[in-house]
């Protein structure tokens, strides 16, 4: 069996890269991609310490579920978003995006 520590290493180098990329990068898709993966660090996390504090309990589990839930909520809205903003502006670079008409 993996130890504890080992996983929340995992987990953390995970979180780490997620808001690396969120934060470095230039491209609307990348940056979405870079907080799924801190959402799902948290899922690992919810997981990890469910399955090691509460082995007979699914509350980790249920938890994971509402994430999953919400994460996809959040890229149906957010890609739907970044399409009607490509559509205006013809490309997805942060820097270049305006919302604002002028």
């Amino acid at each position: 069996m993996i130890a504890i520590q080992e996983l929340l290493i995992f987990n953390s180098v995970i979180f780490a890269i997620g808001i690396y990329g969120a934060l470095t990068r230039r491209n609307t898709i990348g940056i979405l991609m870079s907080i799924e993966l801190i959402f799902n660090s948290a899922c690992l996390n919810f997981i990890v310490f469910g399955k090691y504090l509460y082995p007979s309990l699914l509350s980790g589990d249920i938890f994971v579920l509402f994430i999953i839930t919400v994460a996809a909520a959040e890229v149906a809205v957010a890609l739907a978003l970044l399409l009607c903003i490509y559509r205006n502006s013809k490309n997805i670079f942060i820097e270049k995006i305006s919302l604002m008409r002028g």
